[in-house]
Formats: C-alpha cells, structure tokens, sequence
C-alpha cells in the first residue's frame, strides 16, 4: 500500500476520495460512489471528510516532507 496523501491529479474536490482509492487499489470512481452512499446513512461522513481534506498532505508536499 502506498502512503495516504492528496494526489494533484485525478482529484474533483479535496482529493480525499482519490488518495483513498490509491491506497486501498480501487479505483477513485468506486470510493466516490462508495461516500456518496454513506451519505445517504446517518453519521458524520461529512465532517469525516472535511477532517482528511484538512489533515492529508498533497502529494508534492508529502515528498517533500519525508526527506
């Protein structure tokens, strides 16, 4: 598995859901499929969401950063 950060291709909004599918090996269209469905299931899918935008590193600056 690859490290989780932000990729700066591929991404539609934050990039979450592209950074998920590229560490779990599924495609991006799957994982965005999979959050929009759990939308639809009460829970803080959204503030999940906003939270890993916040905190995952884009992918340039996670190499940067790991020296």
């Amino acid at each position: 598995m690859t490290a989780l950060a932000r990729p700066t291709n591929g991404r539609m909004i934050g990039g979450v859901c592209a950074a998920l599918a590229k560490r779990f090996g599924t495609s991006a269209t799957t994982m965005r499929v999979i959050f929009v469905a759990s939308c639809l299931l009460p829970g803080p899918q959204l503030l999940l969401y906003i939270a890993l935008w916040v905190l995952l590193p884009a992918e340039g600056k996670a190499r940067q950063a790991a020296w």
